[in-house]
C-alpha cells in the first residue's frame, strides 16, 4: 500500500498540469476555440485504449511490470509535450497528450492493485487510501505553472515547458519506486492464496492466463459484468461518473477564460500563453482535483460502513448538485470553482464505490479482464464526454452543456436506489 501511495504521489504531477495548460496551448497552436478539448479527449481515448492491454499485461507478469511499462510511455509523452512547446506544434502535442493518457490508465489500475490482497470488509478502504495519495501530485501539478515557468527559462525553453519537465522526473521516481519496491506482486500473491492455487496460473483450466487475444479478454470481462447486475451497475455508475465529470471540467478553462478575459484572451505578445492569465484556471482545476481525490479515504470508508450501491447513488447525487450549480453559477468564477469541487467529489465517491462493488461482484478467474473492461468505458467515455463537450459548448454554451451531461448521473441515481436489483448477481453468478 505505502509502494503504490507513494508512487501514485509523484506520478500525479504530470495529469494536472496538462489538463490545466493542455486545452489552451491547443487553442493556441490550433487557432480556434474548437480545438479546446482536444487534449483532454486524445489523453482520456488513449488510457481508454491501454486499459486492457494493461490489464492483459497484468494477469501475465503482475501488476509491477503492467504499471512500471505505463509509466514509462507516460513519461515520453510529458517529453513530448515539452517538445511541442519549442516546436508551437499542435500535433506533437496531441502526440504527448495521447501517450500521457497511458499515465492515466496506470493510475486506473493502480486502485485495483490495492484490493488485490484487501479483506472485504476494508476494501473500500484500501482503495480511496491509492486514490487519494494521488492528490499532492495531482493538486500540485496545476500549481507548478509558476515555478515551472522559472525552470523552463532556465533550461533555455519555453516557460510552459517546465511544468512538464517537472513531470517527467517525478514519474520516473514513481516508476523506480515500483519496479523495485512492489514485491511481492499483490496480483500474483493474491493467486498464490487463492483456492486452488496449486493449478499453474497459465493453464486454461485455471481461467487466469493472461496471454489472451485482447478480443478474448474483452469479451470475457464483459460477458462477468453482463451476467452480474452488481457488476453491472457498479461499472456503469463508473463509466457515467467519468463522463459527466470529463465533459464539465474539460471545458471549464475555455470558459473561465472567455468569462475573465474574453475569446482566445491570455496571448503575449509574442503568441504565448501568458502564465499570468490563467493563475485562476490552474487555481481551479487543482482545486477540482482536490474534490476528486482528498476526501478518499472517507469516502472509501463510508461505503465499507454503509455499502456500496448506497455510496454510487450519493456520489451522483452530488454531481448533479454539481453540474446544476455550475449552470446557475456560470458567470461567476467562484462559484463554477465550488461546482468543480463538487463534481470531483462526486466522481470520487462513485468511482470509488463502483470501483470496489465490481471487484467483489466478479468471481477471480474474470475480475482483471472486467477491470479492464471497466477502465476501458471509462477512458471511452471520458474521450467521447471531451469531444462532444467542445460541440456542446458552440451549440448550447457551458449551462447547457453542465445540465445535459447530469442527465446521466439522473439516470445511474434512479437504477442504484430501484428497488429488486439488489441480490441478483448471486443468483446470475450461479
Amino acid at each position: 500500500m505505502g509502494v503504490l501511495a507513494g508512487a501514485q504521489l509523484l506520478s500525479g504531477l504530470g495529469n494536472g498540469a496538462t489538463l490545466a495548460i493542455g486545452s489552451l496551448l491547443a487553442v493556441q497552436y490550433g487557432g480556434s476555440d474548437a480545438w479546446a478539448g482536444s487534449v483532454t479527449t486524445i489523453l482520456t481515448l488513449t488510457a481508454a485504449a491501454a486499459a486492457l492491454p494493461l490489464s492483459g499485461l497484468a494477469a501475465a507478469k503482475g501488476r509491477r511490470t503492467a504499471l512500471v511499462t505505463g509509466l514509462g510511455i507516460a513519461m515520453l509523452g510529458s517529453v513530448t509535450i515539452v517538445l511541442s512547446t519549442s516546436a508551437s506544434s499542435l500535433g506533437l502535442l496531441l502526440l504527448g497528450g495521447s501517450l500521457l493518457g497511458v499515465g492515466t490508465a496506470v493510475n486506473l489500475q493502480s486502485r485495483f492493485a490495492a484490493v488485490d490482497l484487501a479483506e472485504a470488509a476494508h476494501r473500500g478502504r484500501d482503495l480511496s487510501l491509492v486514490v487519494w495519495s494521488i492528490t499532492v501530485g495531482a493538486v500540485a501539478g496545476p500549481n507548478l505553472i509558476k515555478p515551472g515557468a522559472a525552470l523552463g527559462t532556465a533550461l533555455n525553453l519555453p516557460e510552459t515547458a517546465g511544468p512538464f519537465v517537472i513531470s517527467v522526473t517525478g514519474m520516473a521516481l514513481g516508476a523506480a519506486i515500483l519496479w523495485f519496491g512492489l514485491r511481492p506482486d499483490p496480483l500474483l500473491e493474491a493467486r498464490n492464496r487463492a483456492p486452488g492455487a496449486e493449478v499453474s496460473p497459465a493453464s486454461p483450466a485455471s481461467g487466469r492466463s493472461g496471454r489472451q487475444p485482447w478480443s478474448a479478454a474483452f469479451k470475457g470481462g464483459f460477458h462477468a459484468i453482463w451476467t452480474s447486475s452488481e457488476a453491472a451497475l457498479a461499472v456503469g455508475g463508473v463509466i457515467a461518473a467519468h463522463a459527466v465529470m470529463v465533459s464539465v471540467m474539460a471545458m471549464t478553462p475555455l470558459h473561465l477564460q472567455q468569462v475573465t478575459v474574453g475569446p482566445m484572451g491570455g496571448m503575449g505578445s509574442a503568441n504565448h500563453v501568458s502564465t499570468d492569465s490563467f493563475a485562476l484556471i490552474g487555481f481551479t482545476i487543482s482545486l477540482h482535483i482536490a474534490g476528486m481525490y482528498a476526501l478518499s479515504p472517507v469516502l472509501g470508508s463510508l461505503a465499507d460502513r454503509f455499502g456500496r450501491r448506497r455510496m454510487l447513488a450519493a456520489g451522483h447525487g452530488v454531481l448533479i448538485l454539481a453540474v446544476a450549480l455550475a449552470a446557475i453559477g456560470a458567470p461567476s468564477p467562484v462559484a463554477v470553482a465550488a461546482a468543480l469541487v463538487l463534481l470531483g467529489l462526486g466522481w470520487s465517491a462513485a468511482t470509488i464505490a463502483g470501483s470496489a462493488l465490481l471487484a467483489e461482484s466478479i468471481e477471480e478467474a474474470r475480475r482483471v479482464q472486467a477491470q479492464g473492461v471497466s477502465d476501458t468505458g471509462m477512458g471511452l467515455a471520458g474521450a467521447a464526454g471531451g469531444a462532444l463537450a467542445g460541440v456542446a459548448m458552440a451549440l448550447i454554451g457551458f449551462q447547457g452543456l453542465a445540465l445535459t451531461a447530469g442527465l446521466l448521473s439522473v439516470v445511474v441515481l434512479i437504477a442504484a436506489v430501484a428497488p429488486g436489483l439488489a441480490g441478483r448477481s448471486t443468483a446470475n453468478r450461479a
